[in-house]
Parts: C-alpha cells; structure tokens; sequence
C-alpha cells in the first residue's frame, strides 16, 4: 500500500535510539525527510547518518532536551528554516523514574518532578511551540506514543501511567481544537513491546513470566508491529481517525472500550 507520505517532513523526538529510532527508519522508508531530536548528539548523529546510506531521505539531526525551553527553540528555528515545519510529528518521550515501584511506595518527591518533567512537561512544551507550525499547511498528523498502562493501569507503573495520560487528555483536547485545520491528533498505546521494556531487563524472571500470562498474543510484540502502526496513522489513509488511542499491546487491555 502506498501511504502516500513520500517527500514529507516528519520531527521525531527521543529518536536517537530504541523505538524512537526504530520509528524514523520506519518512516524513512516510506520516503519521508526526517528532523531527529534527542539529547545525546553522538547517539543523534550516529542514527541521522545511517538513516541517510540506509533510505535516501533528507536527515537533520538537532540535539537538545525536550524539557529545555532553549534546546525546543532551536528546534523550532531548524524547523522553520529547513522546512517551514513538519508535516508529521510523532511525539515520542523519555521513560519513567528506574526502579519501577508500588504506588504508595513512590514517596521520593524528586522520583515524581523526574516523571512530570520527562514525560508530561516535555510533552506540552515541545508541542506547545511545534504544532503552531503546522496549523497553516492544510494537511498534517500528530502522534503521540503513550502506553498501553493509561488504558488499563500496570503494576509499578504509577508515576508513568499518571503523567501520560495526562499526555493523553493533553492530545484529546488538541484534536477537538485544531481538528478544523486538517491536523489528526492520535496517541498509540504500546504495552510489553521489547524495545519499550528492554526485553525482561526491568523485570525480574517471575514479574516477565507474570507478564506474559496477561497476554492473549502470549509473546512480548516485535518494534515492527508497534512502528508500522505509527507509519499507518502517519498516512493519508487515517485522515478521519483524530483523537483515538489506540493500543499496540499483545490484548492485554481487557476493556471493551
């Protein structure tokens, strides 16, 4: 199927590795020039370059840190310069506080300004000054990488599910505003994809057995399953999807909604 993205201007933050990268080369092959933006400058480079030999695409990568108001101007100025703005943006953010606890076991008051700087603030300050570029251009796709666990609440995934759903009312409230404008606002949920989890790296071998017992699939998903979401939803076939969340997770949220 061809997605109809060729020659488009995709941002991807936190792409200089695991599924944010994953996600660009994605793009990349279905034609589509890229701005990388994470914070690790020799990471970002690595990635822009072998992206380039790889696709044939246009690569710009700008390092700097979501959660920096200088860094995300600078961003903003790159974009401006280089291309007027992104067509695509797929709002990728960093991960919750290590190691991951119980709820009432979360009373580290700097565990929770970590959460909401990397995962919530970062979100709506990038957003804040990225998407007003994009209002102009007739045409365009946000999307916003969540987490299956806003869904349906995960063990030991209290500050990372509270902060990105707020990432999630966040992107509701953006598509009812800017839906007008032919901009979709969507978030994709992934639970217990590998490079989401670093394989059972966070978790010991009986919490990953536990894991995989809630899995209808009975198998942690492949990057591939969760980035050939992202490049659909990125498409000129989602044009009437906004405001959806729609999880990438194996069946592990039960609900019917």
């Amino acid at each position: 199927m061809d997605l109809g993205i060729a020659g488009k201007v995709a941002l991807v933050t936190a792409s200089s590795q695991g599924l944010g990268r994953k996600i660009a080369h994605g793009l990349a092959a279905e034609g589509v020039n890229l701005v990388l933006f994470s914070r690790s400058a020799e990471k970002l480079n690595a990635v822009a370059r072998e992206i380039e030999q790889q696709h044939k695409v246009r690569v710009i990568a700008v390092p700097g840190d979501m959660c920096v108001a200088a860094d995300v101007d600078r961003l903003v100025d790159t974009l401006k310069r280089e291309f007027g703005g992104p067509d695509i943006f797929i709002l990728n953010t960093g991960r919750p506080p290590n190691p991951m606890r119980a709820l009432l076991d979360e009373t580290d008051e700097a565990r929770w300004n970590d959460g909401y700087q990397v995962q919530l603030w970062a979100a709506i300050q990038v957003s804040g000054k990225v998407v007003p570029l994009m209002l102009d251009r007739g045409w365009g796709r946000i999307i916003a990488i969540t987490s299956a666990s806003v869904k349906q609440p995960m063990q030991k995934h209290g500050i990372s599910t509270i902060f990105r759903a707020g990432v999630t009312a966040y992107m509701k409230h953006l598509a009812n505003e800017i839906g007008s404008t032919g901009v979709t606002v969507n978030c994709l949920c992934p639970g217990s994809i590998n490079t989401v989890h670093r394989g059972s790296a966070d978790r010991t071998p009986e919490e990953n057995a536990a894991r995989l017992k809630i899995l209808p699939l009975g198998r942690l998903g492949a990057q591939e399953e969760l980035t050939g979401v992202v490049s659909f939803f990125a498409s000129v076939h989602s044009g009437f999807i906004t405001g959806a969340s729609l999880q990438v997770d194996g069946g592990m949220v039960a609900s019917l909604y």
